[in-house]
């Protein structure tokens, strides 16, 4: 991702303020390993999006599988999927909407959401 795609992704949706998730439309979504150097995160960026790319329109079965493979593997390699990525043994809210979680009086409190 780029620092103005970053800036705009940033601007648009709230971060916890332990940064470790946004919020969309009232849901937590886990953000990227930060510990990722900018090399690696770019690689990894590229290989999910051209495995998203690899899904559009309609294609082989075979195909559709190994893009969807591909896909949660740059996720869980980005730190957006599987174990989580801090190290103090706090539980993992992704994809949890916020009002359900110890971020709700946080999200509660925000002027403009991004919704």
């Amino acid at each position: 991702m780029t620092a103005r795609k970053a800036d705009v992704t940033a601007s648009r949706y709230p971060d916890t303020p332990d940064g470790r998730y946004f919020v969309v439309r009232g849901r937590l979504w886990r953000k990227s390993n930060p510990s990722l150097s900018e090399d690696d995160r770019a690689v990894l960026v590229k290989q999910l999006m051209d495995a998203r790319r690899a899904l559009r329109g309609t294609p082989p079965q075979a195909e559709s599988d190994a893009a969807h493979a591909a896909v949660d593997q740059a996720k869980t390699a980005l730190g957006e999927r599987g174990p989580v990525w801090w190290t103090d043994g706090a539980p993992d809210y992704n994809r949890k909407m916020v009002k359900n979680t110890p971020y709700a009086a946080w999200f509660a409190g925000l002027t403009d959401t991004g919704d």
